[in-house]
């Protein structure tokens, strides 16, 4: 429930008005339908970080409507006859700050380019003499472009992995490329071996599929007990600048890793997506699949190029692509053909626009961690050297109450219980330092402001852990 509110608290009114207001759209929306019960307004007021008073008067607004049945010892629902339940959306943090923008709030929490290189248009520019002489050709590619998937397995082979065009599935973004795994490898009730905390995209990509989630210390220690005791039908590691610690597994690591996903017959998905942002200086790994062909590895513009241009791919064997292709077939016939002709002239400047922003990444950070310092000085943040985000420990409270609270000063972080399917990393907060500068330093002076008016839950209210399995 308190995920699926959103940035409810960040907009102008009493806070009962904005609570109410966005509960109200949710059950005219059917997102919380009939019969659909809700917190006890101690519980969700602990949850948000609000006095019980605000939920009350929420409840109490909501009930004069007839949206809401209050009943001693039944708690409260939603009004009318409960009905078969339709499929839940999305209720992470991270897509309802897509969803759900607001211009007055600085968000940490989704991380990207903030603007396309000028590269991007160049390469637009470039293709339009292909595309104003096109003929005989209804640009569907279920698979990619061929010559996008040529210059995506070029890159492969520069880097020591070599791959032919059909091994390799370009998509609609690396988001895209794991709901494919998902649907490709998983049904209700199997298994996924995970680092913990993870990306949150990954985790609900693989609940949608209806998987159990087994959570694994970073670098998956314990991964060939785990596989052994467990059968698995999935693996997901994020190997160099793993989201959101920044950790990269060392090349020993990396050998024993595929060495046991071969030996249990685990499928390993390496996500590889901010694996070309290391700062200045700092030597960047091969791709785990130079270990193992066998490796499915996940790529993007997303994070190096910019998020707009929405190209994604897997790498993997050529009876997994197809397998993937045929899955894509049926949901996209085939993506945005301009931007993928385009992206074929930007995927072999990877390295050369990587490093041309790398100085530029490093002193964002460096910057974000001086303000940390400064102005909250009890905040534990470790430096990394390379990727997109902070993984950072609070003193006290937990995350998800802290973030209502930033949302309330106007800046966005992700709580570590939406990272974290273990329970462990409920004191933790994800923040990224992408943004310019200047709107860094506002974003931290805000969490500033809201750390000192944040007043967390006591543990006798606070909500208890989803249970991890």
């Amino acid at each position: 429930m308190t995920e699926r509110l959103g940035r409810w608290s960040s907009g102008r009114g009493p806070l009962y008005v904005l609570l109410a207001a966005r509960l109200r759209q949710l059950i005219d929306d059917g997102e919380l339908p009939p019969g659909a019960a809700l917190p006890p307004d101690r519980v969700f007021a602990a949850q948000l970080a609000v006095g019980r008073s605000t939920v009350v008067a929420a409840y109490d607004l909501l009930e004069s409507e007839g949206r809401i049945v209050r009943r001693r010892g039944s708690g409260t629902r939603v009004a009318g006859v409960a009905t078969v339940a339709t499929p839940e959306t999305t209720g992470a943090p991270m897509f309802l700050h897509l969803l759900e923008p607001r211009p007055d709030v600085i968000s940490l929490a989704c991380a990207a380019p903030e603007c396309p290189p000028p590269e991007v248009a160049e390469a637009y520019a470039r293709i339009l003499p292909e595309l104003s002489s096109t003929t005989a050709d209804i640009g569907y590619y279920p698979g990619g472009h061929p010559a996008l998937r040529a210059a995506i397995a070029e890159r492969y082979l520069r880097q020591g992995v070599p791959t032919r065009p059909d091994e390799v599935l370009v998509t609609n973004g690396g988001q895209q490329a794991l709901s494919l795994l998902a649907r490709a490898f998983l049904r209700p009730g199997d298994r996924v071996l995970l680092e913990t905390p993870t990306y949150p995209g990954a985790l609900e990509a693989f609940r949608e599929a209806g998987a159990l989630l087994h959570p694994l210390p970073l670098g998956l220690d314990g991964f060939e007990a785990a596989a052994r005791t467990h059968r698995s039908a999935l693996a997901y590691v994020t190997p160099t600048f793993q989201n959101p610690t920044g950790a990269v597994l060392s090349t020993l690591v990396r050998r024993r890793l595929v060495e046991v996903a071969a030996a249990v017959d685990v499928p390993l998905i390496a996500d590889e997506i901010v694996a070309d942002l290391g700062f200045p200086g700092v030597d960047l790994p091969q791709p785990l699949a130079a270990d193992a062909a066998t490796v499915i590895t996940i790529g993007s513009l997303s994070k190096n190029i910019w998020g707009g241009l929405r190209i994604g791919w897997v790498r993997a064997s050529a009876a997994t692509i197809a397998r993937l292709t045929r899955l894509r077939a049926v949901h996209d016939l085939g993506g945005n053909l301009p931007a993928q002709l385009a992206a074929a002239h930007l995927v072999p400047r990877i390295d050369t626009l990587c490093a041309a922003r790398a100085a530029q990444r490093e002193s964002c950070h460096d910057l974000v961690l001086a303000a940390l310092s400064r102005k909250l000085p009890d905040w534990s943040a470790t430096p990394v050297r390379g990727g997109q985000t902070l993984w950072i420990r609070l003193p006290y409270g937990d995350g998800s109450s802290f973030a209502q609270t930033a949302l309330r000063h106007g800046v966005a972080v992700l709580a570590g219980s939406g990272l974290d399917v273990s329970g462990r990393s409920d004191d933790h907060v994800r923040i990224h330092f992408r943004h310019p500068p200047q709107t860094l330093t506002e974003a931290i002076d805000r969490l500033a402001t809201a750390w000192r008016a944040y007043h967390p839950p006591s543990r006798a209210t606070a909500a208890p852990p989803a249970l991890a399995v």
